[in-house]
């Protein structure tokens, strides 16, 4: 039997594995501790019940256009306005069962076989995994301190003839860094003038901390909205903890966006009706939800930061926002995978290897929580370092 190129080279998602090891050490009776998902505590919110409820009385659950309901279009054309000041249309919107699928499905749209797609290291891990199914090659580019935020000239550095997409993910999975208003803005402005697109992939940017503000991409940009390079991707997973719901959008120009609805036509069909009437319940609801998860998530933040400054020689660049932390522990071992394996042997705690997001000797710490957790998970790494 011969698979293909695609189905020999593509693994299993880490974290998805990791989420499945953890669930059955839980369900065997061990006293796991899982500081390596990615998934808030808190439940989604009552306004999405009513919604689903509405429609599920009338026990006529149909098809969804490919590009979703013209009620959740419509709803990211008022979440697109509230949070990033543009007004949009219908045309440019795109509604997909989840932000991987519109960020899959944008890839597909512009990438083609010797492409390539630019993103800062360290980088959500599905990145190089979704350009390889595109036939494009993946280019991440490191700081060149060694850190966790490349600069606009590191960026720069990696940019060639070759390139055909940039993607920015901020605030960034897995080291929680904020990119800042200058960075944002020299790339928009470069992507703009060398016409190579942008993808912002702003699935946690309403997850900030620190009273940081949010950056907008469009603030940058010389260009209006139908003749725009940036695709930007969201959905309601993180910040309305709708992780299973699996709704997101993506915003962009309208030739763009009937490619990525075309692409969807022919893989899934539309999103799930049912759970766009949640999104939109969660979208045109009471928004409190999202202001108390980031302000829980700053102090988890607080309480991890606090515990990792207990175990000498691990570096840790302070998060600014998501769930996530992504310590430097090559100081005792810089085989990532061996490290996070050794950590759950001895002493049953989840992390993820660093070796995923790009860069080896780090593990991402979720400090999705609670704070007993977050302290009991840390002094148990903590302990088993020491061993």
């Amino acid at each position: 039997m011969k698979l293909s190129r695609i189905g020999q080279s593509l693994g299993e998602s880490v974290t998805l594995k990791l989420n499945a090891t953890a669930a059955a050490m839980l369900k065997a009776g061990e006293p796991v501790i899982h500081l390596g998902g990615g998934e808030p505590k808190s439940k989604a919110p009552l306004s999405v019940i009513a919604d689903v409820n509405e429609i599920l009385q009338t026990r006529e659950v149909r098809y969804s256009p490919a590009a979703g309901l013209p009620e959740m279009r419509d709803a990211v054309i008022k979440y697109t306005k509230e949070y990033y000041n543009i007004d949009i249309e219908r045309k440019n919107t795109c509604v997909s069962s989840g932000a991987k699928q519109s960020l899959s499905a944008a890839l597909q749209a512009l990438v083609d076989p010797g492409d390539e797609v630019v993103f800062p290291a360290p980088y959500w891990v599905s990145y190089p995994d979704i350009v390889n199914i595109c036939g494009g090659k993946s280019v991440a580019v490191h700081a060149e301190d060694g850190g966790l935020y490349p600069t606009f000239e590191d960026m720069k550095s990696a940019i060639n003839g070759k390139t055909k997409v940039v993607i920015l993910n901020s605030p960034n999975n897995p080291s929680g860094v904020v990119y800042s208003e200058e960075f944002i803005k020299s790339m928009v402005e470069f992507c703009e003038k060398s016409d190579i697109f942008l993808i912002m992939d702003d699935i946690y940017h309403r997850l900030i901390f620190d009273n940081y503000e949010r950056v907008s991409c469009y603030k940058f940009t010389t260009k209006k909205i139908n003749e725009s390079n940036i695709i930007v991707i969201n959905g309601v997973s993180k910040q309305y903890a709708m992780t299973g719901f699996r709704i997101g959008w993506a915003v962009a120009n309208p030739a763009i966006i009937e490619a990525i609805s075309n692409i969807q036509a022919h893989l899934t069909s539309g999103p799930n009706v049912l759970m766009q009437k949640a999104a939109i319940g969660a979208i045109n609801g009471p928004q409190e939800g999202v202001t108390e998860l980031a302000h829980q998530l700053e102090l988890n933040r607080n309480v991890l930061v606090e515990e990792i400054n207990k175990i000498p020689n691990v570096k840790l660049s302070m998060p600014r926002g998501t769930f996530y932390s992504f310590v430097d522990f090559s100081a005792y071992e810089k085989d990532s995978v061996k490290l996070a394996l050794d950590i759950l042997e001895k002493v049953k705690v989840v992390t993820v290897p660093g070796v995923s997001f790009g860069m080896d000797g780090y593990l991402r710490i979720s400090y999705c929580n609670s704070e007993k957790d977050i302290r009991e998970g840390i002094q148990r790494i903590k302990k088993a370092l020491e061993e």
